[in-house]
């Protein structure tokens, strides 16, 4: 007598693993059905399920998804680790090449005005607002601003320290808060809530920094990490405690050196994290990825149109 081909016993003969024709089985999937053996059995909340089953749940499951929607990043470490790297060689050039005199730090800090500086020693002549004015005077170089087409500093000065102390207390931050964050929202959405956050640091200097002043430091993007967190954890109805302790602790510094830190790129981050993260958070399920690039998209759009009003006003 011969073997059904679906598996099935006929009456007084045993089945046969659907896979392996070979050999016989009374066990059988809990879903299909099929008679399984020992071999193809895999282990389930109630009793086994064939491959082909257990491939197709997978391939259903929303195991590789992020919280908030885009992939789970496997190495949610990664791209803090990028990011610390990326600060650690910028800081590396500047010390090479003069530190606080060198033309690293003028180029990529952010200036709100250009200055007229004094060749090799990082000072500069407040009464001299224009390049043509500027290149008349010896031993002077004009360094651009903002509202003079140095629109890169908006970026690049998130990336720029010239004090150890400061690359080292930010890096830290960076390397607790980072991956913490990017294990709940994904890669390109941490990425978001950091370059993001960060350009709303920086067009609050804009607006409420001294015009010839010259801010740098990644403390506006880390601030935005720890905005978007609150953010995250309060959606998720997560304890906050340690994040609101962190946020205090950083307000005291602030409040302790304002002389020598700027506030408004603080402030400016975390409300830039905030608003990134609470559109991720808190876009509905239908269609949530468009809505955020979509959101996210008009955020930046509306902090660059900030920063172009503000830089015209400058002039």
């Amino acid at each position: 007598m011969t073997e059904p081909s679906d598996g099935k016993a006929a009456t007084g003969v045993p089945p046969t693993c659907y896979r392996h024709p070979d050999r016989e089985t009374w066990i059988r999937c809990q879903r299909c059905d099929k008679p399984i053996c020992p071999d193809c059995m895999r282990d389930a909340a109630v009793g086994f399920h064939c491959p082909d089953c257990v491939k197709q749940a997978n391939k259903g499951s929303r195991q590789h998804q992020a919280l908030y929607g885009g992939e789970r990043s496997a190495d949610p470490r990664l791209t803090s680790y990028v990011l610390i790297a990326i600060n650690a060689v910028i800081w590396l050039a500047i010390t090479a090449t003069g530190g606080s005199s060198s033309r690293l730090t003028s180029l990529l800090s952010l200036s709100p005005l250009g200055r007229c500086t004094l060749d090799g020693t990082g000072a500069y002549y407040p009464s001299v607002s224009d390049a043509r004015l500027c290149a008349t005077v010896q031993n002077t170089t004009w360094e651009q601003g903002v509202s003079d087409g140095a629109w890169w500093q908006l970026v690049t000065s998130m990336f720029t320290h010239v004090d150890i102390w400061h690359i080292a207390l930010n890096m830290m931050a960076l390397f607790i808060l980072g991956p913490a964050l990017e294990r709940i929202i994904g890669r390109v959405r941490f990425l978001m809530v950091y370059l993001v956050g960060g350009l709303g640091g920086s067009v609050l200097v804009l607006f409420l920094s001294d015009a010839t002043s010259s801010t740098l430091g990644a403390s506006g993007a880390i601030y935005a990490v720890l905005g978007a967190l609150l953010v995250t954890f309060r959606k998720a109805r997560l304890d906050t405690q340690f994040l609101m302790q962190n946020l205090l602790l950083g307000v005291l510094i602030t409040v302790v050196g304002w002389r020598y830190i700027s506030w408004q790129g603080h402030l400016g981050g975390l409300l830039g994290g905030m608003a990134v993260a609470a559109i991720v958070a808190y876009a509905p399920k239908s269609n949530r990825s468009l809505l955020q690039w979509v959101g996210v998209g008009a955020l930046t759009l509306g902090l660059l149109v900030l920063a172009g009003v503000r830089a015209t006003t400058l002039v």
